[in-house]
């Protein structure tokens, strides 16, 4: 029996052969659902919204200060949103965990 040193402990080939197929199914689907999770449609639509409509009115000279104060609040909307897809998928929580590096 060939024995492989492996994260599980002792297995023999046919057994790491088997964990080799699980990890490869489990990160398939861990992708899957974090690519649904993440919405990616929904994120696209979060951006190009706040690249093509919200910042234009930003670096307009012509926006009046009520219609700034107006576009910053819509871009903060925006902004939670996106990082509500972000946060949703559990694979991608590190990224907007607070505790200090």
């Amino acid at each position: 029996m060939n024995t492989c040193r492996c994260p599980l402990g002792f297995c023999n080939n046919t057994t790491r052969a088997a964990v080799a197929q699980e990890l490869r199914r489990s990160t398939a689907c861990i992708l899957a659902h974090t690519a649904a999770g993440l919405n990616l449609g929904e994120l696209e639509e979060s951006f190009n919204k706040f690249l093509h409509e919200q910042l234009p009115k930003l670096t307009n000279d012509q926006t009046s200060t009520s219609e700034l104060y107006d576009v910053l609040l819509d871009i903060g909307e925006e902004f939670r949103h996106i990082i509500y897809h972000i946060r949703d998928p559990k694979f991608y929580k590190y990224l907007t965990d607070t505790r200090p590096v």
